[in-house]
């Protein structure tokens, strides 16, 4: 049988990771409303909220990946819109703190998809 303490970490972590799940679903269909930049794909990756529920980090992949920079600036600028979107989607006593990165697996599929391009040429 588990002890208190180790029921209340399995508890706090999936809350954390259903936390997370609906954060992922919900600021994708954000992004897709909200922000547009011309040719490019952003796609949301990875969220990892702390224990504490006072930070969420959102990796987002970017298509190309040179426009990367772009994006993260455009996330950055809409910020305080995108936040307050997502306190309204979401019901939980406190929404955390968005903080948005760039996942940088994306440049080397980038790298691998332009490789590819030139050989077959």
């Amino acid at each position: 049988m588990l002890s208190n303490r180790k029921k209340e970490k399995r508890i706090m972590k999936n809350r954390i990771e259903r936390i997370n799940k609906l954060i992922k679903e919900k600021i994708a269909d954000i992004l897709l409303k909200e922000i547009f930049v011309r040719d490019v794909l952003i796609t949301v990756q990875n969220v990892d909220t702390t224990k504490d529920l006072k930070y969420t980090k959102i990796k987002v992949s970017v298509m190309p990946f040179k426009k990367s920079e772009e994006v993260l600036k455009i996330l950055k600028k809409n910020l305080p819109n995108l936040q307050k979107i997502l306190n309204s989607e979401i019901r939980i006593k406190f929404v955390p703190k968005i903080i948005f990165q760039i996942d940088e697996s994306e440049e080397g599929v980038d790298k691998i998809d332009r490789i590819l391009k030139n050989l077959y040429k």
